[in-house]
């Protein structure tokens, strides 16, 4: 039986789980993460955006819409036909052929999983410092302590990747490659348990991109952080980290083969056009595409010696921009549900005219996150922690509406993240 079905609005009931939109989530108002149909106003309202949704059969509320509603069902590889595009859809279980699919819920609240975030990520850092700084000395890679570390990071984001991915935004370190592994870890984590991956997938989708940039160790730290344009020679010698990093692997005897997958093809690109093999499309294994997507989003959204960051949300429009280019399309969407327009540790300007960042998103109305006031409406320290759920002051009658003007770049107003705590 097909698990996702392409259905006319005309044909929507409530009940149904609403997994995908018949063009982009940025610029409407639904979860980007899928959303249950309550009612006939939410039927109403996609029906000002879109022809046709897909609709998850698994995770709809009853099963016996899909006998008695005349349905249009096609599979998600045929689910674009007719678009701009025009091209063929692939659903995530084809991607996934062989896989376990199954959907996580959220176990915990922010607040119970804050704690427990932070605890995991502090014991992930000390330990990836040791790890790398052993491997620089020329060490083999402790592949068991870095397994046991990576761990609780895992079944954190399992039961709630708000906590962390808020912990890890803010979390401050000298060295950029290690900070960038971190980073990406946890956004692959999180992209895994949108898709619904076994907790032994997510544990290799963690450990492969925290050692994607491992090889780096062996290029000359001057080079990797030169604040100049290349020339063709040192982007070869940079390129060599992948090659650097397999070697390190292979020195470790790790066997994991969707964690060499991603070390050897996390810079391939959807289109050809990567490195070091020139993988297109389908050729590039499931588990280093999502690497390259997250890499690609920390890298950018993070300062480096000849780039500023970028905003969460200029970010996530450059990936969108780039799907069956560099990216493959239904990637990227997964990552964009799984973190949201967004994501905790967002900089953002309200309505009102104050600054505040994003602590924890509304898991039903992604535009309205909750958020930690840091500046007033003249752009003066707020005194006190001062949190607002944006979705619930937008919905119950407050007269102090507010809502996201837009997203700010991480040091906007001189504004220091790291320094900011709950």
């Amino acid at each position: 039986m097909l698990q996702t079905l392409k259905v006319r609005i005309s044909d929507l009931d409530v009940g149904m789980f609403v997994s995908g939109l018949d063009r982009s989530w940025l610029g409407t108002p639904f979860a980007t993460q899928g959303f249950f149909i309550r009612n006939q106003e939410d039927i109403d309202r996609l029906r000002e955006y879109c022809d046709y949704v897909m609709v998850d059969q698994r995770r709809s509320k009853q099963s016996d819409i899909f006998r008695t509603r005349r349905t249009h069902q096609v599979s998600r590889e045929k689910a674009d036909e007719g678009t701009k595009r025009g091209r063929a859809r692939i659903s995530v279980e084809k991607i996934f052929s062989g896989r376990a699919i199954k959907p996580y819920l959220k176990d915990s609240s922010f607040e119970e999983e804050h704690p427990r975030a932070s605890r995991a990520l502090d014991m992930l850092v000390t330990d990836v410092d040791q790890i790398f700084d052993e491997v620089g000395e020329g060490q083999k890679l402790n592949v068991v302590k870095l397994r046991k570390s990576v761990e609780p990071i895992v079944e954190s984001i399992s039961r709630n990747p708000d906590a962390c991915m808020w912990v890890a935004r803010l979390k401050q370190h000298d060295q950029y490659t290690y900070k960038h592994s971190l980073g990406a870890a946890i956004w692959s984590v999180s992209v895994g348990r949108q898709l619904g991956l076994q907790r032994h997938d997510l544990r290799s989708l963690a450990m492969g991109c925290m050692l994607m940039d491992v090889g780096k160790l062996r290029i000359s730290q001057e080079l990797l952080q030169a604040k100049r344009e290349l020339s063709n020679e040192e982007m070869a010698e940079v390129s060599g980290h992948v090659e650097h990093g397999l070697d390190i692997l292979s020195e470790s005897g790790i066997l994991n083969q969707d964690v060499i997958d991603i070390v050897a093809h996390h810079h391939e690109r959807y289109n050809g056009s990567g490195y070091p093999a020139g993988l297109v499309r389908g050729q590039i294994p499931a588990f280093a595409a999502i690497a390259a997507i997250v890499d690609t989003y920390d890298a950018i959204t993070s300062r480096r010696s000849y780039a500023e960051a970028l905003s969460p949300s200029a970010a996530i429009k450059l990936l969108y921009g780039g799907r069956d280019q560099d990216f493959q399309a239904e990637l990227v969407e997964a990552f964009i549900q799984a973190i949201g327009i967004y994501p905790a540790g967002t900089l953002v300007e309200l309505s009102s005219g104050e600054v505040a960042v994003v602590v924890a998103e509304s898991r039903t109305r992604r535009l309205l996150p909750k958020v930690l006031l840091l500046l007033d409406a003249d752009k003066q320290p707020v005194k006190g922690k001062k949190i607002i759920d944006l979705h619930r002051v937008n919905t119950n009658g407050s007269s102090k509406k507010r809502s996201i003007k837009s997203a700010l770049e991480p040091d906007a107003y001189g504004i220091d993240l790291t320094k900011v705590s709950l």
